[in-house]
């Protein structure tokens, strides 16, 4: 297996030293071989990712299985479904199979909520066996596609991947919003004061943790926040275990559940769009990674963990699961820790397969408190945006054409969030393109790049004063 920049060593740690602060996060120096943390950290740290990304992965079979009106025995099996492949992509990503799949950097997998409306309008049309056919064709053209998608790196500079990535941070802010207010703004326990305390309680302690502890109690901050929250939320009624008791010890879903596959070729052309749009998200992502870990992502890589994605869709179609992508809370969560060892993210993958295999054990996790969860998402959302303005900063944004690259791409980026129905009048494919803040900052960037970048030599005056 080719090692990545890890730390390594007779004495090293997986983890990077903090560095001083207010100075730049050293690269990590070339490694011989990657070294295998304990047993004990090596749990608890993949545990911590796993439950960073659970309640945003279990999201999309819960809303997708609700639209098109299956059974709850038939949502559950997706659930299981879902992190199946979840946890399998995510050891693909992490692991890598020889030089052909896999970016093999610190990263997890999860469901992509860009696919949720074509998967609903699909299976309205023509039914779920051209919602998993789609799928499995949209799988195979990213198979196909990911090599030239990658050679297109170069036109996504710190300018184009910073706005993109400070995008994806505050795009899901409300996602965080919602788990801790609530999703109805009219339901009478909305935003109610005692779960807000809680949530602010959560991010304060994450916070405390973080300033005054150092080693492996700083980069368990978010695990301890989910703990105690879930502990203070006992009293307050906010816990239901009750689902756990009723759940089943083993439970895999029979691949091809729904029938035989079917192939229309809108529902075709409708999920290969959803996965260049995976494709900008992952892209995104795993550029942000390698800038936390100090390691350059070559185009062969993400080529590799593009084909990942692509795999994501024929296994999903297979299984009946859904289409993965690079989770954006998972980034944040590692520069939060600085945790840049592969293995963690591996375990992770592994812990996603057991949920999938054993229902009883995902209902566990899922009976997490929303407050408590979405004080977590707040800090790991928060984080994917400040690391988006670090890497804008390396730009210097002392052209006004840089600064008019990231004002238009922010702009349009934030109109589906602040206006989620303003596409809704547009095609289906205009609907998953506009309707999506990541696909949308990413073109806007991507367009201006080439146009004052690539387009002849410039022009005067494009300097800032």
């Amino acid at each position: 297996m080719t090692a990545v920049s890890e730390p390594s060593g007779p004495s090293a740690e997986p983890v990077a030293e903090e560095p001083a602060r207010n100075s730049p996060a050293p690269a990590p120096p070339p490694a011989a071989g990657e070294p295998m943390p304990r047993a004990g950290r090596l749990g608890l740290l993949g545990l911590q990712h796993v439950l960073v990304m659970y309640t945003g992965c279990v999201t999309v079979p819960l809303v997708f299985g609700a639209a098109a009106h299956l059974s709850g025995s038939t949502i559950g099996l997706l659930v299981n479904a879902d992190l199946l492949v979840a946890g399998l992509i995510t050891l693909l990503q992490s692991l890598g199979i020889a030089r052909l799949l896999g970016v093999r950097l610190p990263v997890v997998a999860g469901a992509t909520f860009t696919a949720v409306t074509p998967m609903i309008l699909i299976a309205g049309q023509y039914g779920l066996q051209a919602v998993y056919g789609s799928m499995i064709a949209a799988g195979v053209f990213g198979l196909i596609a990911a090599v030239p998608f990658a050679r297109a790196a170069r036109f996504f500079p710190p300018l184009v991947t910073g706005s993109v990535i400070t995008v994806i941070g505050l795009s899901l802010i409300g996602v965080a919003t919602g788990l801790i207010a609530g999703q109805d703004s009219t339901a009478k326990d909305y935003a109610r004061p005692s779960h807000l305390a809680l949530a602010a309680g959560v991010v304060l302690l994450i916070v405390l943790v973080h300033r005054f502890t150092s080693g492996f109690l700083a980069q368990i901050g978010v695990l301890l926040g989910l703990v105690v929250g879930t502990l203070i939320a006992i009293p307050m009624g906010l816990t239901d275990f009750s689902s756990v008791g009723g759940a089943d010890w083993f439970g895999v879903t029979a691949p091809f559940h729904f029938g035989a596959p079917k192939f229309p070729v809108a529902a075709v052309t409708s999920m290969c769009v959803v996965m260049l749009v995976t494709f900008t998200e992952s892209t995104a992502d795993m550029l942000a990674v390698g800038e936390m870990t100090g390691r350059r992502v070559t185009p062969a890589d993400l080529a590799r963990g593009l084909a990942a994605d692509g795999v994501s869709g024929v296994l999903g179609g297979v299984m009946n699961g859904f289409l993965d992508t690079v989770f954006a809370q998972n980034v944040g969560l590692v520069g939060m820790t600085r945790v840049r060892t592969r293995y963690v993210t591996a375990v992770a993958g592994a812990l996603l397969v057991l949920l999938g295999l054993i229902p009883k054990m995902g209902q566990v996790v899922a009976s997490l408190p929303g407050p408590v969860i979405g004080a977590a998402a707040l800090v790991m959302f928060g984080t994917v945006t400040a690391v988006g303005v670090r890497t804008l900063l390396k730009t210097g944004l002392h052209s006004s054409d840089d600064l008019m690259t990231v004002a238009v791409a922010l702009g349009v980026g934030m109109v589906p969030v602040v206006a989620p129905g303003v596409y809704h009048a547009f095609p289906t494919w205009a609907q998953v393109v506009g309707g999506s803040a990541i696909t949308s900052a990413t073109l806007a960037a991507f367009l201006l790049n080439l146009l004052f970048h690539h387009t002849g030599a410039g022009r005067p005056g494009g300097a800032v004063d």
